[in-house]
C-alpha cells in the first residue's frame, strides 16, 4: 500500500513536470510570434533576419539611453547600430553616426529596406541614426525613451529626416 502511494505520488509528479514543461514551450512559441509580430505585423511567415531582429530588439527595448554607451545600462544610436549589425547582421560597421553616414551606399527614402540606416539632424550638431525595418518604421536609442521602435511618417522624424545608406548587400 505505501509503495503504491508513492508510486502514484511520483507518477503525479512525474505527470506534472510534464504539463509545465510543455506549458513553457508553448509560452517561448507565443512569445517567439508576438516578437515578431509586434516588430513586423505585416508579414505572414518572417524571414531568418526579421525573427533574429525581433528576438534582439526585444532583449534591448527600453534600455536607456546614454552617450558612448554600449550595455544594458545605456546605449546610444550609434551603438546600438553596431551591437545590432554585430550580432544579428554578422557585420562590423563603425562605432560613430558621422562614420556609419559615409558607409555603405546612399538610398533614397522610397527605396528602403531592412536594416538599412536611416539618418536624422536632430540639432545643430547633432545627427541621429536608427535601423530601417519596414513598414515605415525603424528601431534606434532614442536620448528621450531608449531603444525603441518609431514611424519614419512621425512628424517629428519627417522632419529631421536627412538621408539613408544601405551597408547590406540586397
Amino acid at each position: 500500500m505505501i509503495f503504491c502511494r508513492r508510486y502514484l505520488v511520483a507518477l503525479a509528479l512525474a505527470i506534472g513536470m510534464l504539463v509545465i514543461t510543455g506549458c513553457a514551450s508553448s509560452v517561448n512559441r507565443t512569445e517567439y510570434s508576438s516578437n515578431h509580430q509586434a516588430l513586423f505585423p505585416h508579414t505572414a511567415k518572417p524571414t531568418r533576419t526579421q525573427t533574429r531582429l525581433a528576438h534582439y530588439f526585444r532583449r534591448w527595448e527600453n534600455t536607456p539611453y546614454k552617450y558612448g554607451g554600449l550595455s544594458k545600462k545605456g546605449i546610444d544610436c550609434s551603438g546600438f547600430v553596431y551591437v545590432t549589425f554585430r550580432d544579428v547582421f554578422t557585420r562590423k560597421v563603425p562605432r560613430s553616426t558621422r562614420l556609419l553616414a559615409k558607409s555603405g551606399k546612399p538610398v533614397s527614402r522610397s527605396h528602403l529596406k531592412l536594416g538599412d540606416l536611416v539618418f536624422f539632424k536632430t540639432g545643430k550638431k547633432q545627427n541621429h541614426v536608427g535601423i530601417y525595418i519596414g513598414h515605415q518604421k525603424f528601431i534606434h536609442a532614442s536620448t528621450s525613451s531608449g531603444v525603441m521602435e518609431s514611424r519614419m511618417d512621425n512628424p517629428y522624424w519627417r522632419h529631421h529626416y536627412r538621408t539613408a545608406r544601405r551597408i547590406l548587400n540586397s
